[in-house]
């Protein structure tokens, strides 16, 4: 089985010596800069989304079908990438899910109604899952340090788009909701020269992929456990990312500085804080620990006054940030399965919540008060940590080498009971 600490297990990643993440190829630059702006269309629209939902004479529900749409999209997708990417290479995979994201994102901004825009959203989220899913196994493949200093590079892109998406979205969306549409398909288009300028195309694999092997390599315990938890996690972290700006009912500008900080800490706790404390604690405790905090977290946003619920949106972004940065490590270490074909069949399961839980957080809302898809949302997050427990053998194998010196020898376990 392989090792995700491959390369730089116990050093700094930014050391400027040879494993840092900061010392990489200009394709790996390139190809983590166009993952910026690809993960910039996640948060992109959480400022604008009342404004959204006022300009198309829409309610919350309908409008949050912009992330449902999207994510049902990207989770069959995820069947799909390998399958392509495995004939025509990772560069023009690349290329093709970023060409899709630029005329999707326009044709957003462009939208008469919530039916037409939320379609479009679906045709944006299919470029980004061919674009995403393939950049990662690009990185991971290019990127000098090994794949822990590649998965923290990737994880960084991430947090950084995840931060700098809401803060684009207020800027451009304050004068209109269609401009941070027009905004991501320019900046999409900037991320496509430079792949084409400075990426040369990959190896491609010896075996090509199959339509279904993703879900054949669900077949492995850890796999499956991984995805199953991530599942139930990913509902929490997008009801959050989701329902959260109809419940702060905030200006454009103060909702996207709200998520701005939100998305610093995502980042900072993703690369910086998740490695150090997986070295110490290990990765199973680390992430069952963070689930549960983050189940409480959510549960005090949604009983808290408006002040409360500021502090504990902003806060879970250090919980998610350290539980992306586990879980990736899970899905790409606990089997032997190629890693662009185990992220696919993980993102399969995982996305599926990403696409329920805007869809039904605002629904669970409507049915009953503001509270409750907050208390569906923790009660997610701790079936998710549950999950972890239960299955902490079938993931043992990735814990066993993120587990700290000092608890190997000492014999104890990876998740305390």
């Amino acid at each position: 089985m392989r090792s995700s600490t491959e390369g730089s297990a116990g050093g700094d990643p930014f050391d400027e010596g040879a494993g840092s993440i900061l010392r990489q190829p200009k394709a790996v630059w390139a190809t983590a800069g166009a993952s910026v702006v690809a993960f910039m269309g996640i948060g992109l629209v959480d400022p604008i989304l009342p404004s959204i939902a006022r300009g198309l004479n829409a309610t919350p529900s309908q409008v949050s079908l912009l992330f449902t749409s999207y994510f049902l999209i990207t989770a069959f997708a995820m069947l799909v990438t390998g399958f392509v990417s495995s004939r025509i290479g990772g560069r023009r995979t690349l290329l093709l899910g970023l060409a899709l994201v630029v005329v999707f994102a326009g044709l957003s901004g462009t939208s008469g109604s919530v039916g037409e825009l939320v379609g479009f959203r679906a045709g944006w989220g299919l470029g980004n899952a061919l674009f995403v899913s393939t950049a990662l196994a690009v990185i991971v493949g290019a990127a000098a340090g090994g794949s822990a200093a590649a998965i923290l590079l990737y994880e960084s892109a991430l947090g950084l788009g995840m931060a700098c998406g809401p803060l684009l979205g207020a800027l451009l969306g304050n004068a209109s909701w269609r401009y941070p549409f027009f905004g991501t398909a320019f900046l999409m288009a900037v991320g496509f020269l430079c792949i084409a300028a400075f990426l040369k195309e990959q190896p491609k694999p010896a075996r090509r992929t199959s339509l279904l092997d993703p879900v054949k390599a669900l077949g492995h315990g850890g796999l499956a456990s991984a995805a199953v938890s991530a599942f139930f996690y990913n509902y929490t972290f997008f009801t959050v990312l989701a329902f959260t700006p109809f419940v702060l009912n905030m200006t454009p500008y103060t909702s996207g500085a709200v998520f701005f900080a939100w998305g610093v800490l995502l980042a900072l706790f993703s690369v910086v804080v998740a490695p150090r404390m997986q070295e110490r604690f290990g990765s199973l405790r680390v992430l069952g620990g963070s689930l549960v905090l983050l189940a409480a977290d959510v549960v005090v946003l949604g009983y808290g006054d408006h002040t409360t619920a500021v502090v504990c949106t902003i806060l879970s972004g250090a919980f998610i940030g350290v539980n992306n940065t586990v879980y990736t490590e899970l899905a790409l270490g606990v089997s032997d399965t190629p890693r662009p074909v185990a992220s696919a069949g993980y993102n399969f399961v995982r996305w599926f919540a990403a696409a329920a839980a805007p869809f039904l957080a605002p629904k669970i809302g409507e049915w009953t008060d503001v509270h409750v898809p907050f208390v569906v949302a923790g009660a997610t997050a701790a079936v998710g940590a549950l999950v972890v427990a239960v299955r902490r053998k079938a993931l043992t194998g990735e814990a066993e080498e993120l587990r700290p010196r000092h608890a190997a020898e000492d014999g104890a376990t990876v998740l305390a009971n």
